[in-house]
């Protein structure tokens, strides 16, 4: 049966979003997590060829080292410059990337901030996340949204058009897929046609790996709330900034018939050592002024803050323990 268009789809049976997130071993009001991009230049053997997979590695055991509790990866073939224009750095594939370095640093938290669900058949996602969740020793977060950057999909020919209603049915068969082991859907866009996931990874019995969506605009809002275990902001600028979007979340859960409190919450924001870089979405300051920022979003609710170190460097990682070393002074 094709999904009539613009009709929302609901849940399969047994694959409502239960509120479920992972569990830290520090214990902190609000857990830390560290977004872990890696570029690379346009042009191999250049001046600046980049990092390989193995000095991602280290950076990531670094953050796990200094306080970070979990590891987030982005999912893109290109980046955009400030203008959103094409960039000329690259950055390794996302999943693979995810399932290495699973491998290299047993049972730390990791997911994808957040999966393109344009980039790959929904059946395909929903088994890379169990193989992932098996690697991690049941400490996968599958992060997933519809994407954004029209020029990606340009590149490699994927369609861009109703994104969202391609979303919603690659959601349902993917959250079918990881909560309950098989899905069923005659959709336009997506079919599951008595689909299984097998093998199953450690946290079958409690429905897979949690789902999280990074979503802003009122549709999105509405699947989160129908399908998600938990939110993320996306990037802003303020604390005060999350509260709209809070409302907005609260409301959509009102819609569809959710209790809000079902719902994790997290955010993420850009914290500079660099003077010089003016951009009005980057917390500056000291590390009393820095972990201030972050005690802001734990007052708000916030069960997780996604930090973005600019520059990326090892030794900015380091300076940022001292940040971590005040947040947990409370």
């Amino acid at each position: 049966m094709t999904a009539p268009k613009n009709v929302a789809l609901e849940p399969a049976a047994g694959a409502l979003p239960t509120g479920r997130w992972i569990t830290t071993k520090r214990q902190r009001p609000m857990s830390l997590a560290v977004m872990l991009p890696l570029l690379r230049p346009s042009v191999p053997g250049g001046a600046d060829n980049g990092e390989d997979f193995w000095a991602l590695v280290a950076k990531a055991k670094l953050a796990t080292e200094i306080g970070f509790d979990m590891i987030w990866f982005p999912d893109h073939f290109m980046l955009a410059n400030p203008d959103l224009t094409l960039s000329e750095g690259g950055i390794w594939e996302c999943w693979t990337t995810l399932a290495g370095l699973a491998a290299a640093l047993p049972g730390v938290p990791m997911g994808p901030m957040v999966a393109c669900a344009g980039f790959h058949n929904p059946g395909s996602i929903a088994k890379m996340a169990e193989t992932i969740d098996s690697i991690s020793q049941g400490n996968f977060v599958l992060g997933v949204g519809c994407g954004w950057y029209k020029p990606e999909y340009e590149m490699f020919g994927l369609p861009f058009d109703h994104r969202v209603d391609r979303f919603e049915e690659a959601l349902h068969i993917i959250s079918s897929l990881t909560r309950t082991g098989t899905a069923r859907l005659e959709g336009q866009y997506y079919q599951a046609r008595n689909a299984v996931n097998l093998p199953r990874g450690p946290r079958w019995q409690e429905g897979g790996p949690p789902i999280l969506l990074g979503a802003k605009g009122p549709r999105m809002l509405r699947l989160t709330a129908r399908y998600a275990d938990a939110w993320n902001s996306d990037w802003v600028a303020r604390p005060e900034d999350i509260l709209p979007m809070v409302a907005e979340l609260d409301t959509a859960c009102a819609d569809v018939g959710r209790d809000p409190e079902t719902l994790v919450r997290t955010s993420s924001s850009r914290f500079s050592f660099d003077a010089a870089d003016q951009n009005p979405m980057v917390v500056h300051g000291t590390p009393e002024e820095m972990a201030a920022v972050l005690h802001r979003y734990a007052n708000l609710g916030m069960r997780q803050h996604l930090v973005t170190i600019d520059p990326r460097t090892p030794e900015n990682f380091e300076r940022f323990a001292d940040v971590i070393g005040v947040f947990d002074q409370g």
